[in-house]
């Protein structure tokens, strides 16, 4: 999720195996993401029982994880999904996958950090720090107040994984990492064997369009349609009356028609505009006519416009917004406004620069281009890597030796407390003979004036 993940992301993913009998088998998950399993794999040594655990995340970060459940699924294995509770999270009924919901998740795990839309729209960059306050809330709530919420979860995990280690013993044994990154979109790292980057797992090829969307589209000519989505954590119907008139007016401008995703009902909507509170929407981006992207800079978002090579314009809201939204201009990928400074003119240039200036389509196929070129799908990496941990009994050799050190040791507080009492040594060492010499010259000195007066 590092969620940066990462979502944010900057926010990571981790699996982890354990078996009945002999072999751990259940996976702990924490930060994925891309296509379909393609069947080169071969089939799985054994069938196992998989814990699918992903304790802090909206529906649209669950998706992330969705079709390598689905995958693992298809190959035999059963999946046990815990979740919140049936209105945060929407089910699809999948051979092979456990949905179950947790009193214990609906009850401690639900996100603390819900945006105010009111307060966030107009200060993306502003609202860092309460978002990391939000942070250390959740910490507190699952670690430092383990004793009442883990044996819980414990509890109910265990009754379907009766050998399951604690959960804070699986944390600090992690085999491996799925990680929502890909250099292609991102800073290259150097990485452990145990981090393996599965980046947009969740984009697949779009699926044809119920046919009133598209005729929506096809009708619109070769002006095209701009598609506005703002996710799915930020409800359209909570934006500020001034953004939503302003929206309006903008888009009752435009030659293009445009498709809204907006929760609740709206007066005075031009022609060209449809109104809508739920969209397919890699569906409508993979289509041809869609010409721009207007998006709130989500992490997926952001990797399903590049994966359908359709350029955007970001409106950051909060946690890694802003910075995806750098990200996009910064690779000439579409371009970013501020809430607070957004005018009427303001949106109607930005948008007829990204869709008249040809640089923004060449620059997110290319991008486009260089996510899809992979060895192979990173659902079926993901796969691969997570059943190479069922195989191998855990997997220990990807763990990282650092995993083992005690807090003292990762941080070397022993090696700098040395270097400092040595420091500490050596400039009294070094005092004492700079006294010696000192005074050995100063008796010299003595002597001597004492000599020149005696003659």
């Amino acid at each position: 999720m590092s969620y940066s993940f990462s979502s944010s992301s900057p926010f990571a993913s981790v699996w982890r195996n354990m078996s009945s009998i002999k072999m751990l088998a259940a996976t702990y998950v924490m930060l994925a993401v891309v296509a379909m399993v393609t069947g080169k794999l071969d089939p799985p040594e054994r069938h196992c029982k998989i814990l699918m655990l992903t304790p802090v995340s909206s529906q649209s970060h669950k998706n992330v994880f969705m079709p390598l459940a689905r995958a693992l699924a298809d190959r035999g294995h059963q999946i046990v999904y815990p979740f919140l509770h049936e209105a945060s999270f929407i089910m699809v009924n999948t051979p092979g996958i456990d949905y179950r919901q947790s009193a214990v998740l609906g009850n401690v795990f639900n996100p603390a950090y819900v945006p105010n839309i009111n307060s966030d729209f107009p200060r993306p960059f502003s609202i860092w720090h309460r978002f990391i306050n939000t942070l250390i809330q959740i910490v507190f709530a699952i670690y430092w107040r383990n004793w009442v919420i883990v044996p819980q979860l414990q509890k109910e995990i265990s009754v379907q994984f009766p050998e399951l280690p604690p959960l804070l013993e699986l944390e600090r044994n992690m085999s491996l990492a799925l990680m929502n990154t890909h250099f292609s979109i991102g800073i290259p790292l150097p990485l452990l064997p145990s981090q393996v980057e599965v980046g947009a797992m969740h984009c697949r090829p779009g699926n044809p369009l119920p046919q009133e969307l598209e005729s929506w589209i096809t009708g619109a000519g070769s002006t095209g349609v701009i598609y506005f989505n703002l996710g799915s954590v930020a409800q359209g119907n909570s934006m500020p009356v001034q953004y939503r008139e302003l929206f309006l007016r903008v888009f009752a401008r435009l030659p293009q028609r445009v498709i809204w995703k907006y929760e609740g009902e709206l007066d005075n909507v031009p022609d060209n505009v449809m109104i809508t509170d739920w969209l397919p929407q890699q569906d409508i981006l993979a289509h041809n006519n869609v010409k721009v992207f207007i998006t709130h800079g989500g992490l997926l978002s952001m990797q399903e416009a590049i994966y359908h090579a359709t350029p955007l314009l970001a409106l950051p809201i909060f946690s890694d917004q802003p910075r995806n939204s750098m990200f996009i201009r910064e690779s000439e990928l579409g371009d970013f406004l501020l809430w607070e400074e957004l005018t009427d003119d303001m949106i109607v240039d930005a948008l007829n620069k990204i869709i008249n200036n040809p640089k923004y389509k060449e620059n997110i196929l290319r991008k486009s281009k260089l996510m899809r070129d992979q060895p192979v799908p990173p659902t079926e990496l993901a796969v691969f890597w997570t059943e190479y941990v069922i195989r191998h009994k855990g997997a220990p050799q990807l763990r990282s030796p650092a995993a083992q050190l005690s807090w003292v040791e990762f941080l070397m507080l022993d090696v700098i407390f040395l270097l400092h009492l040595a420091m500490f040594f050596l400039y009294f060492i070094t005092r004492r003979i700079f006294r010696v010499i000192s005074a050995k010259i100063c008796s010299a000195k003595d002597s001597k004036k004492k000599k020149e007066k005696k003659e």
